[in-house]
């Protein structure tokens, strides 16, 4: 039963992932959240659990999520080789730093973090232009109203604090970020997913070598539950790949609204959950 749910909430995850560009850690950490509470786990490691588990399995889902929006063209590969290196190295750091927070104050940063970005979502950002021509925004375009080279990776290495403690793949900053300055949200979503390997990656091994405790839970290595990671996985990889079509039938619009609403449902629940 417990792998038949993981599977499900990997199909959802992977599918937010390719829809948004959000590594599906906002879907996975809250679902994570739920689902080991039901199963009696401590209340001190259940958020670090879901946040360390949520980190491995994004390495799959935005493999997956990357290879479908690079096949249609929406990766700004400049763009990602600027914030890549700021990612993985505050990324690091970040989940070394969320390794040795209460999960209750976790939950609360959480919550507050998701609906401010909601917030810039609903009413921030540049409006974007578009090419007559593709009806989406060029990479160069794109690239011609972005900040400079190391403005970017002093970006992403703010993202990648983020990120790593909350767990969420970074698309939750990087859309909003890229959007800010004219990227249409396609090309958003799709250089976000490419960020979200490096975030992954660094997160999970900062968030490792950051433990200051061990943790009596049955199936784990360190914060990753083993069931949860392997079920997500496998469902989110397929998934992600549906996700990622959706996304480039929607109009940018639509799916920036979208992508708001879901953060603000988010959001609301982690403040719920930590405030009563």
């Amino acid at each position: 039963m417990e792998l038949i749910i993981f599977l499900i909430i990997g199909a959802l995850a992977g599918f937010a992932a390719g829809l948004f560009g959000v590594g599906g850690g906002t879907i996975i950490v809250p679902l994570l959240f739920i689902v080991f509470t039901q199963m009696g786990y401590s209340p001190d490691n259940i958020m670090h659990l879901a946040l360390g588990t949520s980190l491995a399995t994004i390495i799959v889902t935005s493999i997956s999520s990357l290879m479908a929006h690079n096949k249609k063209g929406a990766v700004m590969w400049p763009v990602f080789k600027n914030l890549a290196p700021g990612l993985a190295i505050g990324c690091f750091l970040g989940a070394g730093i969320a390794g040795q927070v209460s999960g209750l104050y976790l939950q609360l940063i959480v919550g507050v973090f998701l609906l401010w970005v909601a917030y810039k979502m609903f009413f921030g950002g540049k409006k974007q232009v578009a090419n007559p021509a593709t009806n989406s925004s060029s990479a160069d375009d794109a690239n011609t109203q972005l900040p400079s080279k190391p403005r970017q990776l002093a970006a992403g290495g703010v993202i990648g604090i983020a990120s790593a403690i909350f767990g969420i793949g970074g698309g939750s900053l990087t859309v909003p970020y890229l959007t800010r300055y004219g990227v249409v949200m396609q090309k958003a979503v799709g250089t976000s997913a490419a960020c979200g390997l490096p975030i992954a990656i660094a997160g999970a091994l900062g968030l490792f070598f950051g433990m200051q405790q061990r943790i009596d839970v049955p199936n784990t290595i360190g914060f990753v539950h083993i069931y949860a990671f392997l079920g997500i996985s496998i469902m989110s990889f397929f998934t992600a790949k549906l996700g990622a079509k959706v996304a480039h039938i929607l109009s940018p619009q639509l799916l920036k609204k979208c992508f708001a609403l879901l953060l603000t449902v988010v959001g609301c629940y982690f403040l719920y959950k930590g405030l009563v």
